[in-house]
């Protein structure tokens, strides 16, 4: 980020005299830059997830995003970790240098727009320049990105067609797609807990659908496997478009496009700790591609599997992971049902009722001084993060990865 240091320091200063100013406007101002950029250049809708536009979820994480910049503008390497995890995500969905001078055009214009009067030209100029030395580290970082996607073993440019080698219906709403690579070369490996982004087209869009599934196996197999929930609408999500799609139109056989493996929530290979992996719901899939590799390349590494879903019928990959104990001895596995049905009662298929709560948690895990990863719907997360937080598991020890934008895992 050497770039990042040749701002002024009377930018610097400026800039940091907005930080009040964009926690009360942030999300206001994001909004309406997404309003006015989509509205000059719909092409851009090719790449943007339409979901994550109409809940607000890309609008609070861009503003979180420009609000961390300005907070540490004159320490800007305090957001390294936060500017590879984007770049993993634009990688992935293909965003390009020509992209980025249009997002900071727009940016300036929505932040003027919101502010009016407030957004002096001071300002305006302040954060156009702190806006290209940002952007040419995003720039930087993504190039070298796509040049190990393509330049790795099995890697390649863009997108690539896959074929739908077999599908499992893993729950009432859960199906994995078994994957290899149309042209037969050689498959690219990836680290457990990565994702691919998968093109699919839908009957009656206009726009290209993009969307991020996590790889849920291990990278030993001669497949990628991607386990896709059918996203039903409810209060707090509209229907997942291109996951209903999927059920409903992806047969075996069929051909499906996928850019390289990327993220940078992965399984450390080089801790020799216990492990502690916590899934809430569809959250299981990159856990259980760790859990799979760990068993695989660490097996006296001691692990505990907690897999939280409302019954029985919702539970995905039960019998993998129950094979898994079965197979191998350093691994414990436990159920948690949150509304177990009158068959899961009678069976006593499951170990505990209700929300996980740091009672139960800490009955399950011997030693605390661990490795923990989890994932899940929001809620579920910051619930966990705040038992760690509790128990005052260093940072370091906590993995976590959100599906979609990122969210304040404090919350």
């Amino acid at each position: 980020m050497k770039g990042v240091f040749d701002l002024r320091t009377e930018t610097i200063e400026i800039i940091k005299s907005t930080v009040p100013v964009l926690e009360q406007h942030g999300e206001n101002i994001t909004t309406r830059f997404y309003e006015m950029m989509f509205e000059d250049h719909p092409e851009l809708l090719n790449i943007f997830n339409h979901a994550n536009q109409k809940q607000g979820r890309q609008q609070k994480a861009l503003a979180g995003s420009i609000y961390a910049a300005a907070q540490h503008i004159d320490q800007l390497e305090k957001i390294l970790p936060v500017v590879k995890q984007i770049a993993h995500k634009h990688r992935s969905l293909g965003v390009k240098a020509e992209h980025y001078p249009i997002v900071g055009k727009y940016l300036l214009l929505a932040i003027k727009d919101v502010l009016g009067d407030a957004a002096t030209e001071e300002i305006l100029n302040a954060w156009a320049e702190a806006y290209q030395e940002i952007a040419q580290v995003f720039i930087q970082v993504e190039q070298e990105m796509y040049a190990e996607a393509e330049q790795s073993p099995g890697g390649w440019k863009e997108f690539r067609r896959f074929i739908v080698d077999r599908i499992v219906q893993e729950s009432a709403v859960i199906s994995s797609y078994y994957l290899v690579p149309e042209d037969k070369k050689e498959l690219a490996s990836f680290q457990p807990g990565q994702y691919v982004t998968v093109k699919f087209p839908i009957p009656g869009e206009s726009h290209t659908h993009l969307r991020q599934y996590s790889l849920s196996d291990s990278p030993s197999k001669p497949y990628y496997r991607i386990s896709v929930k059918k996203e039903t609408s409810n209060n707090e999500t509209p229907q997942g478009i291109v996951s209903n799609a999927i059920h409903a139109y992806l047969q075996e056989g069929d051909l499906i496009e996928l850019t390289a493996p990327a993220g940078d929530f992965v399984l450390n290979l080089q801790s020799e700790k216990p492990i502690v992996f916590v899934a809430g719901g569809v959250g299981l899939t990159p856990l259980v591609s760790m859990l799979n590799t760990v068993v695989e390349a660490q097996p006296t590494r001691q692990v505990t599997f907690i897999q939280a879903a409302q019954n029985s019928e919702l539970h995905a990959m039960k019998e993998q992971v129950k094979q898994l104990s079965n197979q191998h001895g350093q691994l414990r596995t436990y159920t948690i049902y949150d509304q177990p049905t009158l068959a899961d009662q009678e069976q006593q298929n499951y170990d505990a009722a209700g929300l996980i709560d740091a009672a139960w948690l800490r009955k399950v895990i011997d030693d605390t001084d661990a490795e923990f990863y989890f994932c899940g719907p929001v809620p579920f997360m910051r619930h966990i993060y705040a038992i760690l937080k509790q128990w005052e598991i260093p940072a370091s020890q906590i993995h976590y990865e959100f599906f979609g934008p990122a969210a304040a895992i404090e919350g």
